[in-house]
């Protein structure tokens, strides 16, 4: 996951630079789009079954998958078929995607995403999972207009967690 941030985050700072470039600017948006919005709710509670070893938080996790797996849909048909435009807002990048049911498909995203943590029976994924709902309030209460960027940049920093939570098992 840390590698993976680490790759948005680079997409998202390509964005900024290349304002005035088209090209780049229009891929990279895009790219952006297609990482924050499609792969993280695809992704994640896979991610976390392929990790865990209890029969009914695996059945849990499977539905989370399904639900993720709705949501990446949902919104590769809006980016595919819409347009994906990135400005500069309060010294953030804002992203505006042309999806309708903002709250209700944000609700099922949440629930793919940071529901996912909160099902896994390793404790240091819980810790994520609501420290990264905290961060998801602290960008939406803060930085409204650039919550994307913003609360994928905290996701990022954050995923540090998982990192070193793997990096100081013992038996690596």
């Amino acid at each position: 996951m840390p590698l993976l941030f680490g790759i948005q985050q680079i997409l998202d700072g390509i964005v900024w630079l290349s304002f005035g470039t088209p090209p780049l600017h229009t891929l990279t948006t895009y790219a952006y789009a297609l990482f924050a919005f499609v792969f993280w709710p695809i992704f994640t509670p896979l991610a976390i079954l392929a990790l865990e070893t209890h029969q009914w938080r695996k059945g849990i996790l499977k539905a989370l998958s399904f639900v993720g797996l709705g949501v990446g849909v949902f919104f590769l048909y809006f980016i595919l078929f819409g347009t994906v435009t990135a400005q500069i807002v309060n010294h953030c990048v804002a992203y505006a995607t042309p999806h309708p049911y903002g709250f209700g498909i944000l609700a099922f995203y949440l629930v793919a995403t940071c529901g996912s943590f909160f099902v896994s029976s390793r404790r240091i994924l819980n810790i994520f999972g609501i420290i990264l709902l905290i961060s998801f309030a602290i960008a939406g209460w803060f930085y409204f207009e650039a919550f994307t960027s913003v609360w994928c940049f905290f996701a990022a920093i954050l995923s540090g967690i998982i990192y070193w939570h793997f990096q100081s098992r013992p038996g690596r």
